[in-house]
């Protein structure tokens, strides 16, 4: 069998890198001081680790659950908390997904068959070797107990038909079909140590201390789920690389800006309107954040069999005013959504796609005489409320009543994954993934089906050839827009704030939209 090795041949990762990544990830990190740091983001005098001080950083908090696999909430507050803790094959980076765990892997020519190769000397929290035999154990109890985030399951099926542990600290994972974005679906998987999980049956009651032992950079050190607080603390036999941050705290807030003035967390996110309060102070840093987050209407077809009207569906578009939202409720931070899904800083975004300006003549000859009235349901955050207010008058104009309701965050989740809702205003990070998130998103939509978006949506998952798929996923692009079976309205940019002397070292992920979510941001980089 011949092989294509990752050190010699560029493959295309997700959706914006077009090259695996190179890089080696060097040394093992050693250990930061335990000592108790002050509150504030520098330790105080004489807490010194080797020749600088040890950092603390403390962010915007609130509850998002226990950060185990299958306790954390599923929005991304929560996940990324819980991978701090624990480690994967693979991890994001700058540019795409580089190497973690797996220092180095080889893809079968044929496309069915990835061989990785471990880092030495990789310990878990409690001191127990991670071995080869916990990477298959992950992989095969997340069959039986799907996790909040990274599940190896696709429908009723396995992402890998088969996992043989090698000689030299190699697993080799065997497909039953190609899947051109199963790199990245094997490499974030999150392992769990065997000695710990295997005796457990219930995951989802399974709150020990066992529960957040991983093997990354970070341990639990407290969380207090009344109070709505967390702090992490550097692993000292982290394999990888050292971390710059001691500690990191998640404290709740009333007022971000206030806080972050009095020095109580130590970065913000920002509209434009304040970009000059901060952006010509030296004291300060700004960066300019992609427009990776978005809010998106869901039309139920089930509920509403009025929905499945394509002149409706395009006339509710036409009806909504992406541009006075985006000046008046994200303060110019942001940009139109695209009706292909995809927005405009996604590296396969089609700017050829059908789009949908506020017209109301279009939209009135659309509807035709038809008077329409639907129920929208949103989350109660005042971005939220008033995009739906504005929603509201807007669709007014072109005959369209919306009742708006209100609730809190979790109670929309919960009625938008069991389906109880007509229409559903919806936040979300994650817009920055593989292109592949539109056959998932499309394939979701309660009473839709469409057979050449799901055609063109499977199609694109076997394409190998980097070229042929982006043609690919631009075509289901334009389709989409075409259909509009649901209403993408804006995707948020805006800006994160901090002060380099506090820290320096955030960055972004190549496809996530917030600086504290990533890993990498408090870690030694080369």
């Amino acid at each position: 069998m011949y092989w294509i090795k990752n050190k010699k041949i560029k493959e295309v990762i997700g959706i914006v890198i077009i090259g695996m990544m190179l890089l080696s990830l060097v040394g093992c990190g050693t250990s930061t001081s335990d000592e108790e740091a002050q509150p504030s983001a520098v330790a105080s005098e004489g807490e010194v680790k080797q020749e600088e001080e040890a950092v603390v950083l403390r962010l915007e908090g609130g509850d998002w659950g226990y950060p185990s696999p299958y306790l954390h909430y599923s929005r991304g507050p929560g996940g990324y908390k819980m991978q701090l803790i624990f480690d994967s094959l693979l991890e994001s980076g700058e540019e795409g997904v580089i190497p973690w765990l797996a220092k180095e892997w080889e893809i079968a020519e044929d496309g069915l068959s990835y061989i990785f190769t471990l880092q030495q000397d990789v310990k878990w929290h409690d001191g127990q070797p991670l071995t080869p035999e916990d990477v298959k154990f992950s992989f095969e109890y997340f069959e039986k107990h799907p996790p909040v985030w990274n599940p190896v399951m696709v429908g009723n099926e396995p992402i890998v038909k088969e996992i043989e542990i090698l000689e030299d600290n190699r697993l080799k994972f065997i497909l039953g079909e190609k899947d051109a974005t199963i790199l990245e679906k094997i490499g974030t998987v999150r392992i769990i140590p065997e000695h710990i999980w295997s005796g457990v049956e219930d995951p989802d009651s399974f709150q020990d201390e066992g529960a957040v032992i991983g093997c990354g950079p970070y341990k639990l050190t407290d969380y207090n789920k009344e109070h709505e607080t967390y702090e992490f603390t550097a692993f000292e036999d982290y394999w990888g690389p050292k971390q710059r941050v001691e500690k990191i705290q998640f404290v709740p807030v009333s007022d971000e800006i206030m806080a972050f003035e009095n020095k109580e967390i130590d970065v913000i996110g920002i509209g434009s309107d304040l970009l000059d309060r901060y952006q010509n102070d030296p004291q300060f840093k700004v960066l300019e954040n992609p427009a990776f987050w978005g809010y998106r209407l869901s039309l139920n077809m089930e509920k509403n069999l009025l929905f499945k009207e394509k002149d409706i569906r395009q006339a509710i578009a036409y009806g909504i005013d992406q541009e006075e939202m985006v000046e008046k409720v994200a303060r110019g931070a942001a940009i139109a959504g695209s009706a292909g899904y995809l927005p405009k800083n996604h590296i396969w975004y089609n700017p050829t796609v059908k789009k949908y300006p506020f017209d109301e003549e279009k939209a009135k000859t659309l509807l035709g005489d038809k008077k329409l009235s639907f129920e929208l349901l949103t989350g109660d955050s005042n971005a939220e409320v008033r995009i739906a207010e504005l929603m509201k008058i807007s669709l007014e104009k072109i005959g369209v009543e919306i009742e708006i309701k209100s609730v809190d965050m979790k109670t929309r989740d919960n009625a938008v994954s069991t389906g109880n809702y007509e229409m559903a205003l919806i936040g979300h990070g994650g817009w920055g993934r593989d292109a592949d998130i539109l056959r998932t998103r499309y394939s979701d939509i309660p009473g839709y089906e469409n057979e050449q978006i799901n055609a063109l949506a499977e199609e694109q998952l076997r394409e190998m050839d980097i070229a042929k798929r982006k043609e690919l996923i631009s075509a289901l692009q334009e389709l989409i827009a075409e259909e509009i079976p649901m209403i993408p309205v804006y995707n948020t940019t805006g800006y994160t704030v901090y002060r380099p002397n506090t820290y320096d070292g955030w960055m972004y992920m190549f496809d996530h939209h917030s600086v504290s979510h990533g890993k990498l941001s408090y870690l030694e980089r080369e």
